[in-house]
């Protein structure tokens, strides 16, 4: 009897931890790899930061971009997203528009088995991301 209480205590104890879903981290800086069906421009360097009142920022490419953002559950959306306004090479600049409107398509976001954060539209395919390292 003990032995099934036992087992039974730890089957709980794993489902608990196996059915803690993950979060998206305040303060922790991510690097886009893809947007949508596109991967990056080589060497650009566009970031995506979460802070802790309801802000998001980061790097485009070309110019630092903000936004608001708003997250429960699952469920996440920016608003407002605006950038400085440095003029670059016109590839990275389209690539940043891409980025930007992207951003505002934003309806829900998960973590892959691959550890990226994935950003869904409505439709089509995520931006997805890995934490910066650098």
């Amino acid at each position: 009897m003990r032995r099934h209480l036992i087992a039974a205590c730890a089957g709980l104890a794993l489902a608990g931890c196996a059915s803690t879903a993950p979060l998206i981290e305040q303060g922790r800086t991510y690097r886009v790899e893809w947007i949508g069906e596109r991967p990056l421009i080589d060497r650009s360097h566009l970031t995506l930061t979460f802070d802790h009142d309801g802000r998001a920022y980061g790097t485009g490419g070309c110019n630092h971009w903000f936004a608001g953002y708003g997250i429960e559950g699952q469920i996440l959306r920016f608003s407002q997203v605006g950038s400085t306004r440095r003029l670059c090479a016109p590839a990275l600049m389209e690539q940043e528009r891409r980025f930007f409107e992207a951003l505002g398509q934003v309806r829900r976001w998960d973590i892959s088995a691959l550890d990226e954060l994935r950003l869904w539209p409505e439709q089509g395919r995520p931006i997805r991301l890995l934490p910066d390292e650098g």
